[in-house]
Formats: structure tokens, C-alpha cells, sequence
């Protein structure tokens, strides 16, 4: 598992979270932010995904 930084908007906010994923796919990376903020999933948009430093 690697280390990498999900960049997101949630409900119109900039916020970013570290995870641990396989592959640091997009699927992924939503899997982690349901785990994470839960119902308040379904209003995140624009993800981005990157290998932390």
C-alpha cells in the first residue's frame, strides 16, 4: 500500500485527505472518502488523486 493525497471539493469546500490505496485509482480513492465522511459522500466532486510526498 502507498500513500496518497485525495484532493476534493465536498459541498463546495477544497479539502484534501491522506489514504492508503493499491493502485491510487479513482475508485479507489471514492471508496476511501465514503469510508471517510460516509452519507456526506455523495456531495463530492472533483477528485484528484497524487502520490504524497
Amino acid at each position: 500500500m502507498i500513500k496518497y493525497v485525495i484532493r476534493y471539493n465536498l459541498d463546495g469546500q477544497r479539502r484534501w485527505d491522506f489514504a492508503h490505496l493499491a493502485t491510487g485509482s479513482l475508485e479507489e480513492a471514492q471508496a476511501a472518502l465514503v469510508a471517510l465522511h460516509g452519507d456526506a459522500a455523495a456531495s463530492i466532486s472533483d477528485i484528484h488523486v497524487s502520490k504524497a510526498l
